[in-house]
This record gives structure tokens, C-alpha cells and sequence, in this order.
């Protein structure tokens, strides 16, 4: 089921009225069955996937929790990881892995044919077994007490606005919420309406229009100038924020409404001055589990030098291979994971460059070129994360600087905008859908826009309000599109 579907137009508030009509003791029932059911609507029998993994889970965080003895523990730690990544590579790496197998043992004239499997992936599985994990590794840690009734376990896993595409949520931070008794807060529902709004406009307004031109673009980059692919990437740094940024927004609001504080995602990432910083912005939730899971296990800041870049380059290879089992999104992780390494080692050097061109003395400046640079590397790096193979990245990337001349001819907007399927005037206008967005993301800063409108006076927030919702009826992309992090 899709937030942007006349379906969740209908769920969604039947499970709010359900909610809060019922007595807290059967409020957990109904928002486990709510989820289980809104997990259903894309592949019921898969369900049956989701409910395994959470009865492993649950079994060895028991376990762990009644087992004095720490080998006894770690055995059965590992039981749970084994669980969930092992389905994980089942469904979403063993044809990637055996793949990439046979072609390598191709150039040596060894002929493998391993068996591919023609399974459709999970939706959003790298999601929940990613908080599953988080769950018996902080059971094992001591952390987080382990649960002791199944049904409230499963709704933590399975809680409907955060399951498919996060934020990915940790026990500390949403079990207790789950169990809390709450009552109808008019203010809350109000504000989780908001920001569900606010990121619905991000979908349908701003992403899926990006979409369509992204769409054309990158199916045959060949086919298309310098200007024309320059122009579909910036629009698929557009797209990917909208539809994923929007998605978290509109979890976030929805949880609100029913009395619970998800972790914030974003945080206008573009405005980032450096690579370190932008992923303190950009997908936090997962950011924070890849640095506090992997990174710290490898040993963080508490190692050498060359220890210390190597752990970086495995979390980033590890971050990327979670988006996806393609090479693609392998040299995205591996970009990120140079790129920060590179940062952190020419720090003192940059340091000097600036002294020497003397930008410290002109900070607004100097912090400009700094977001302008962190954002072109961004961008490139999103040309990885979109082709459809390293073939199409290497003729994006290396045709992208060419043939210029072209904008400097009579009609060059009204070609360039044909080339990615719109008219003139529509791209216009979707190039003035992104403006706004960014626009209002900037002047409301680390508080969301919506929150910001919320208080003016009432003569002022609900023209507001019904010009974003007419922006929406009129403007907005109502065909089902997917979220793209769905297929993760």
C-alpha cells in the first residue's frame, strides 16, 4: 500500500478512529493487524517472510537475555544475524553474487552456470532486517531489555508507517512509545497532518514530475547531449530527496497522529558544507546504524590512520551494497567512502588553501563554495546510484561536458526541453516546483516548513494550507508510483 494511494486515503483513518476508540490494552492488536495488512497489499505470502524473521528474533533475544554465559550469548546472537542475512542474500543477492561469480571465472575459461533464482524481492526488507538487528544486538549489548510478549515484538518490527522505507527505528526509542497510553492530541494530529501534507507535495508535486524527465533520460543516455544529461542528474538530485524525503515525512506525520515521535531522516542535506556533514543530513536513521553497528565495531576513531580509512571504505562498500545487488551501487558506496577518506586527509592542506586565498575572512563565502562543491560531488555521485549499469555511468560522466554550444542557440530551451519529455513551459514550472520546495526548506531551516506556516496568524496559514492542497489536486502525480527506496 502506497501513501500516495486512494487506498491509504482510506486505511489510514479507519486505523486512527479504530485507535482511539478501542481501550489501550487492545490499541497494539488492532496496529498490528493494521500493519500486517498494509504489508499485505503488495505481496501477501511474503508476509510469511517478515513473520519468521521476527520469531527468530524474538526467540534469540530471550534467549540471550536468560543466558548468563557470553559464548552461550554470541551463539545466539549470530543465530538472529544468520536469519536475517541470510534471507537477505536469498532474496536480494544470490543471483547478484553468483552472477558476478560466473563472469569472473569467464575470464579464466571456467565455465560455471549456477542456478538463478526468479524471485521478486520483499518490499522494504533491507529496512526491517536492518531493525531487527539493531534490536538483538542491543539486546546482547544490554541496552534494551529483551520483549517478552511476541504480538508488541512484531508491531515493532512491523509498525506500518516505518516499515517499508523507514526511518529505521531503534527498540530504545519506539518500543516504549508503543506501549504508552495516549490520548487524542487535536495539536499532535494537526501537525502530523502537516507534515504528511508537506511530504505528499514532495511525492507527487515535485519527485514524480522529476521523474518522468529523469525516466527518459537515463533509459538510453546515449542517445542525449551534454546539456540534456546534465540537466536529467540535477533532476534526479531532485527527485531522490522529494521521494525519499517526502516518504519519511509523511511516516513521521502519520506516527505523530497516532501519539508516536519517529526519528527525523533529513535535514535539508543539500545545504551540507562537506561530505562528513552531508550524511549527518541525508538518510540519518541509516547513517547512525551503519556508525554505531559496523563502524564502532571495526574499532570508529579509536584506530590508526590507514585502520581508520579502511573502516570508512567497508562501511561506505557496505552502505552501498544495501541499497542494491548492482556494481552501480557498489561504486556509489565506494565514491562516498574515498570521498570522505580523501576530506579527512587533506583537511591541513584545504585549511591552508583557504588562509592563502583568504576566504576565512569572508565565512558567507567561503561556505558557499563549500556547499556548491559538496553538492556537485553529490551529484555525481548520484549518476552511480541511477544508471542502470557502469556503461551508462562512464557515457553520463563523460559526456556530460560536452556540447554546450547548443544552449546558445535559437529555440535551445524548447529542445532541450523536449529532450527530456516535457513542453517548455511544463519544465518551467516543474524547475519552479523545485524552487519552491528548496526555497521554503532553506527560509524554515532545521523545522519544517509546515510547522512554520502553523504559526502566523490564521489569515495567513490557511490560504496556506488550501493553496498546498490545490497545488497538489491539480499538479500532483497520482498514477501509484512507487517510492524508489521501496525496492531496497
Amino acid at each position: 500500500m502506497l501513501f500516495n494511494s486512494p487506498e491509504f486515503a482510506l486505511f489510514f483513518p479507519i486505523v486512527v478512529i479504530g485507535f482511539y476508540a478501542l481501550p489501550h490494552p487492545l490499541r497494539w492488536i488492532l496496529l498490528l493487524v493494521a500493519s500486517l495488512v498494509f504489508y499485505m497489499a503488495w505481496r501477501p505470502l511474503y508476509v510469511l517472510v517478515l513473520l519468521l524473521l521476527i520469531v527468530i528474533d524474538f526467540i534469540a533475544a530471550r534467549a540471550m537475555e536468560r543466558e548468563p554465559e557470553p559464548r552461550i550469548r554470541r551463539r545466539y546472537l549470530f543465530l538472529s544475524l544468520a536469519g536475517n542475512l541470510g534471507l537477505l542474500f536469498f532474496f536480494k543477492y544470490y543471483s547478484f553474487a553468483v552472477s558476478s561469480t560466473a563472469s569472473l571465472l569467464k575470464t579464466v575459461d571456467v565455465d560455471f552456470r549456477p542456478p538463478l533464482l526468479n524471485v521478486v524481492l520483499p518490499v522494504g526488507i533491507s529496512f526491517h532486517t536492518f531493525q531487527a538487528m539493531s534490536y538483538t544486538s542491543d539486546v546482547y549489548r544490554g541496552r534494551v531489555k529483551a520483549e517478552r510478549n511476541l504480538g508488541r515484538f512484531a508491531l515493532f518490527v512491523a509498525y506500518f508507517p516505518q516499515l517499508v522505507a523507514g526511518p529505521i527505528e531503534r527498540a530504545k526509542n519506539l518500543m516504549p512509545q508503543l506501549r504508552a497510553q495516549v490520548s487524542f492530541d487535536a495539536g499532535r494530529a494537526a501537525d502530523g497532518l502537516r507534515l504528511m501534507t508537506w511530504g505528499l507535495f514532495k511525492k507527487v508535486v515535485v519527485a514524480d514530475h522529476m521523474a518522468r524527465a529523469v525516466d527518459v533520460v537515463y533509459m538510453a543516455p546515449a542517445r542525449h547531449d551534454g546539456p540534456t544529461l546534465t540537466l536529467a542528474t540535477l533532476l534526479f538530485a531532485v527527485q531522490i530527496y522529494g521521494d525519499f524525503s517526502g516518504y519519511s515525512d509523511m511516516a513521521v506525520g502519520a506516527a505523530r497522529v497516532l501519539g508516536v515521535d519517529l526519528v527525523w531522516n533529513f535535514r535539508t542535506p543539500y545545504r551540507a558544507r562537506s561530505a562528513r556533514e552531508f550524511w549527518q543530513r541525508w538518510h540519518i536513521s541509516l547513517s547512525t546504524w551503519f556508525r554505531d553497528y559496523v563502524y564502532v565495531t571495526l574499532g570508529g576513531n579509536r584506530v590508526g590512520r590507514s585502520r581508520w580509512c579502511l573502516n570508512i571504505l567497508v562501511v561506505f562498500l557496505a552502505s552501498g551494497l544495501w541499497h542494491g545487488a548492482k556494481w552501480t551501487f557498489v561504486a556509489w558506496g565506494a565514491f562516498h567512502g574515498l570521498w570522505m577518506v580523501a576530506s579527512r586527509l587533506s583537511e591541513g592542506g584545504r585549511k591552508s588553501v583557504v588562509r592563502g586565498l583568504r576566504l576565512d575572512r569572508v565565512p558567507r563565502l567561503h561556505a558557499a563554495l563549500q556547499t556548491a562543491l559538496t553538492f556537485t560531488l553529490v551529484t555525481i555521485g548520484w549518476v552511480l546510484f541511477r544508471a542502470a549499469s557502469l556503461t551508462d555511468t562512464r557515457i553520463v560522466l563523460s559526456r556530460a561536458g560536452r556540447q554546450w554550444g547548443h544552449l546558445f542557440v535559437p529555440g535551445a530551451w524548447a529542445r532541450l526541453a523536449s529532450s527530456v519529455g516535457f513542453l517548455p513551459a511544463e519544465l518551467a514550472l516543474v524547475l519552479a516546483f523545485a524552487g519552491f520546495l528548496f526555497s521554503a526548506e532553506a527560509y524554515a531551516g532545521e523545522t519544517p516548513p509546515m510547522n512554520v506556516i502553523a504559526r502566523r496568524p490564521w489569515y495567513m496559514r490557511w490560504p496556506a494550507y488550501y493553496a498546498l492542497v490545490g497545488v497538489i489536486l491539480v499538479f500532483g502525480v497520482f498514477d501509484n508510483s512507487p517510492f524508489i527506496y521501496f525496492q531496497f
